[in-house]
């Protein structure tokens, strides 16, 4: 058989707001097609938006997906993947109210691309991306039908109340990971349960935190990549938005 192909991807950078602070998203797409498409949405660690993101962009939209990678952190507003960038990430994990509005600016500008299925959004997210899909899965927007944590803290926002979580919820965990210890993989199971959301988690025997980074490698910190973890866990993924976006990929 001849190979396939690969679809022809356009980028582009999209600039929205929330209250008075300009994001930017960066958004990926499959430019041989008009065509509504569903979209995901891309939640960045701690770095924020960078080239990582960018290419899982790339990769989402190369299996039919609109990939729109949010920024919680505000236009220019960027770490270093090595650096410690505590102070970009503590403003929003200890204001939640912060984060969720943040969260929800970047998925209502992703349902307006005019490529976007606006009743057909899944979002995943890395490490605090991973925080920031369960935070936006807790808010129980309309449209949003999944989220996929890799390697995420799991820890509540305590901001009232909980309402039914509408979204599905597919947690991709290293049990190893030392910034999410079991007792909080237990306490997430028993708060998805409460809130009536369908969930799944997924545990990687030895998989410590950010492994699916190829160059995470701080065993001594509990931080390494894992390339069957890694693997595993985008295949888990796959199977996930194909299900919930009812759309086959490649």
């Amino acid at each position: 058989m001849p190979l396939q192909t690969p679809p022809p991807i356009h980028t582009e950078r999209l600039d929205y707001a929330e209250g008075g602070t300009i994001c930017e998203a960066y958004v990926a797409h499959d430019a041989s097609s008009a065509a509504k498409r569903p979209c995901v949405l891309i939640a960045h660690a701690w770095a924020g938006q960078n080239e990582a993101m960018h290419e899982k962009a790339a990769e989402l939209a190369s299996l039919g997906y609109v990939g729109f990678a949010i920024d919680v952190y505000g236009k220019g507003v960027r770490g270093g993947e090595m650096d410690d960038n505590s102070r970009l990430m503590a403003p929003l994990v200890e204001d939640r109210g912060l984060l969720r509005r943040r969260l929800l600016a970047g998925l209502a500008a992703a349902r307006q691309h005019p490529l976007a299925d606006p009743d057909r959004i899944a979002a995943i997210g890395y490490c605090f991306g991973g925080l920031c899909v369960l935070d936006l899965a807790r808010s129980a927007p309309p449209g949003l039908q999944g989220v996929v944590s890799f390697h995420g803290l799991l820890h509540p926002p305590n901001l009232g109340p909980q309402a039914p979580i509408t979204a599905k919820v597919l947690v991709l965990h290293g049990w190893e990971d030392p910034m999410a210890p079991p007792a909080d993989v237990l306490a997430l199971a028993r708060e998805l349960t409460e809130a009536k959301a369908d969930w799944q988690i997924h545990a990687y025997g030895h998989a410590m935190h950010a492994f699916t980074y190829p160059g995470a490698n701080l065993p001594q910190a509990g931080i390494r990549y894992d390339a069957a973890a890694a693997r595993r866990s985008w295949a888990a993924m796959r199977s996930f938005l194909e299900e919930i976006l009812d759309h086959r990929s490649g």
